[in-house]
């Protein structure tokens, strides 16, 4: 311990050329205190320079704001002294000018004094002009200068007005010198157009104050300037107007459905201020008049162009609403225009319907093709629960691209009605019916295409490969059917409702399209959307009876070969009195049929009734009008027995019994079954069978016919449908089953070209006016 004590009280030698780092920190440490507090004393100084600087900066600038205001002032201070100057100037450049002319007056009169002394009477004669006279006019011209070197036009006009009727030299009398009154009438003319200059500069000025340019025109007519005042009426607010609509326009875009309601507002009610201001400065005299109608028309005529250059495009729906914004709103102001004597709408209307006219059928183009294109399935079309749910029920018995596209119908067609006014329905209601129901036929040409069977059309089957579903089975074409003639059923409705919720409080009583059209023109509407259902009907009866008629061997199973000797695979003579198979096999079909429709169809049973109706009339007709089936018959080589009479009456009376048990009696086809059953007594007569003694009496028929049913009825209660007959049968309705099923038709017309007295949406149950009524019995 002792020797460490020792050693660290030993004196190490230093070296003088090393400086030891406590000293090296000591002296820096000092030197950065020192410049810490030397930079801040800087930064505060540097801050305080700043402050002062802002402080004398932001005085400065009020200064020079101050200062910018004074020169402001000052210059408009140069200005009127300027004017002033020269209002000076002028006064004493005609003071000047009328102390020379009265220094030559004087002079002139100091040299004649002496004649005047000789000879009086002379002199008076030779100075008709006392120098009162002449002072009084020099005075009054000057007084005018001042007055329009001041810019004091009423206080002129009043003067002027007033020398013109006191001063007889303005009045041209015969008083006066010639020469004297045309230099006075001439510097009195001078001045007045001088103030008639101002006056029209005023009216001039951009912007120039009602009240300023009444006062103005005013002064013109008290001039005499009434036409020119009147044109400057009409170029003031005209050029007011196009201000106005300079200042709209680059808005329009932001705005494209009400734009033209803005334009339509500055327009007329410019128009209708013009009219007032005209009327209360000018009268009702007719030339002023004319002139406001001319004017007015040509503002209009701009008016259109202008709504035609910034219309939205015309295919766009935005472009529909804002067409008939225009005509709601323009026919409107018109209305009120001709409270003072303006009657426009007929120009306007004019001028305006061949744009509406071609933005309809733009808009129905559009929609045409987006209806029309089936596979566009994506988009999506929010309907109304009012109108998408009586097309959602056939979702279960049909493709679902089928209910979109009657869906999109309806969305397209309510689309467009929801942007009309009632002014526009007002006039264009007959062209947008036409046009629903052009719509509406090329709809149903589509689901035309989508039923199957082969056509006699050759182009049709071309056609059909672009159709993206089929409707193969019987829910399916019963659901088309049921689709198609529910569109129909609404289309009046969805017309009457979106007028309804367009209508705006107060605005009055809507108006409806179909309504509002003519009586004639809503007729033509529903017979066109009839024509387009019947043409759907007749071509599914007329597949759905030819797959009933033809095998697919193209063999018929409905020929005369049945009816002449008995004998055959189609008729079972050993069975008792039955109808043939085929008819039996008919009545199996309806049976069927009529089962998958009342699932389908539910709710429709009108329609349902009338489906099968017609396609039991179809039967018939075709058997009417078949001459091969005749023919058989009429050849001499075809043996014909009296049983084959009583079995093809047998049939005809069977046929008409099922269409009664069904309770879908048709009087047609009570008509149709007694020229078929009148032609055959002929046809065999004619060939030596006397019907007489062949056939039994009439109410043999009737109740075998109803046997016949009762008895195929509880052979259907025993077994199934596909055992009530046997299997031959079975075997040949199970080939055709998937072709035969989709109707709701309603016009019994002929296969080809038989005609009916009763259509299809009324057979044997009243006429109806509206394909509104074609599926509810109800309605």
């Amino acid at each position: 311990m002792e020797s460490s004590e020792e050693e660290d009280d030993l004196d190490y030698p230093i070296n003088d050329g090393i400086t030891p780092q406590s000293k090296i920190d000591s002296i820096y440490q000092s030197n950065t205190e020192k410049g810490i507090r030397k930079l801040c004393c800087e930064l505060l100084v540097l801050k305080d320079a700043v402050e002062n600087l802002r402080g004398n900066m932001r005085t400065k600038y009020l200064a020079f704001l101050r200062i910018s205001d004074e020169v402001v002032e000052m210059e408009h201070e140069l200005i009127e002294l300027q004017k002033h100057i020269s209002a000076q100037g002028i006064l004493v450049q005609d003071l000047m000018s009328g102390v020379c002319r009265e220094l030559e007056e004087w002079n002139k009169a100091n040299g004649d004094i002496h004649e005047a002394q000789q000879d009086p009477q002379i002199g008076e004669l030779q100075d008709p002009f006392p120098n009162n006279i002449v002072d009084a006019k020099t005075i009054f011209l000057e007084k005018i200068d001042v007055l329009l070197a001041e810019h004091k036009v009423e206080e002129a006009i009043e003067a002027l007005d007033a020398e013109e009727r006191n001063s007889p030299d303005l009045k041209s009398s015969g008083d006066t010198s010639p020469t004297e009154a045309s230099s006075y009438r001439s510097a009195f003319l001078k001045r007045k157009a001088m103030l008639e200059d101002q006056l029209v500069e005023i009216t001039e000025q951009p912007l120039v104050g009602t009240l300023e340019l009444k006062k103005a025109l005013s002064g013109l007519i008290k001039l005499g300037k009434g036409p020119l005042a009147h044109q400057l009426l009409l170029k003031s607010y005209g050029s007011r107007l196009q201000k106005s609509i300079e200042a709209f326009l680059p808005a329009c875009s932001s705005c494209p459905k009400t734009y033209s309601a803005t334009l339509s507002k500055l327009v007329f009610s410019l128009i209708s201020l013009t009219t007032k201001e005209s009327g209360s400065i000018f009268g009702d005299d007719p030339a002023y008049t004319n002139r406001i109608v001319q004017w007015a028309e040509w503002e209009i005529e701009s008016f259109v162009r202008l709504v035609k250059e910034n219309a939205p495009p015309s295919e766009s729906i935005s472009a529909l609403r804002a067409a008939s914004i225009c005509i709601q709103a323009s026919l409107s102001h018109c209305s009120l225009l001709e409270s003072q004597g303006l009657k426009l709408s007929k120009l306007l209307m004019v001028l305006l319907r061949p744009y509406i006219e071609e933005v309809l059928e733009l808009n129905f183009r559009r929609a045409r093709r987006v209806i029309l294109d089936l596979d566009a399935i994506d988009e999506s079309f929010p309907l109304s629960p009012c109108f998408a749910s009586p097309l959602s029920a056939f979702a279960t018995s049909s493709d679902t691209m089928l209910i979109d596209s009657g869906i999109r119908f309806m969305y397209n067609v309510n689309e467009i009605v929801e942007q009309l006014t009632p002014l526009t329905i007002l006039h264009f209601g007959g062209s947008i019916l036409t046009r629903i129901s052009q719509l509406f036929a090329k709809y149903v040409g589509v689901l035309i295409k989508a039923l199957p069977g082969p056509s006699e059309d050759d182009n049709l089957t071309e056609l059909k490969e672009d159709i993206p579903f089929r409707a193969e089975t019987d829910a399916q074409q019963l659901a088309l059917l049921g689709i198609a003639f529910t569109v129909a059923e609404l289309l009046p409705m969805a017309i009457w409702r979106t007028q309804n919720e367009c209508k705006e409080p107060g605005s009055g009583p809507t108006e409806n399209i179909v309504h509002t059209a003519s009586a004639m023109e809503s007729k033509e509407w529903r017979r066109h959307i009839q024509h387009s259902l019947d043409e759907l009907r007749d071509h599914f009866c007329r597949q759905y009876v030819l797959n009933f008629i033809y095998s697919r061997e193209g063999k018929t199973q409905l020929n005369a070969q049945i009816y002449l000797n008995g004998k055959g695979d189609d008729l079972s003579w050993d069975s008792g009195p039955l109808p043939s198979l085929p008819f039996q096999m008919l009545f199996v079909k309806l049976q069927q049929l009529a089962t998958v429709a009342g699932d389908v169809l539910l709710g429709k049973e009108k329609i349902q009734k009338i489906l099968l109706a017609r396609l039991t009339e179809t039967v018939v007709i075709w058997l009417s009008d078949e001459q091969e089936f005749w023919g058989v018959f009429e050849d001499e080589s075809a043996p014909l027995r009296p049983i084959g009479l009583r079995q093809l009456i047998l049939d005809m009376h069977f046929t008409v019994e099922i269409a009664r048990f069904a309770g879908y009696s048709s009087r047609h086809v009570h008509q149709i079954a007694a020229a078929i059953i009148a032609r055959a007594i002929r046809t065999f007569s004619a060939r030596g069978i006397d019907p007489q003694s062949a056939l039994p009496e009439d109410e043999w028929f009737v109740e075998t016919a109803k046997g016949a049913i009762h008895k195929l009825m509880s052979d259907a209660s025993d077994t199934d449908d596909e055992h009530i007959i046997d299997e031959h049968l079975i075997d040949e309705h199970m080939i055709m089953h998937d072709e035969m099923a989709s109707d709701s038709d309603d016009s019994p017309s002929s296969l080809s070209s038989v005609e009916s007295s009763e259509s299809f949406a009324s057979a044997n149950m009243g006429d109806l006016e509206s394909p509104t009524d074609l599926t509810d019995p109800e309605n």
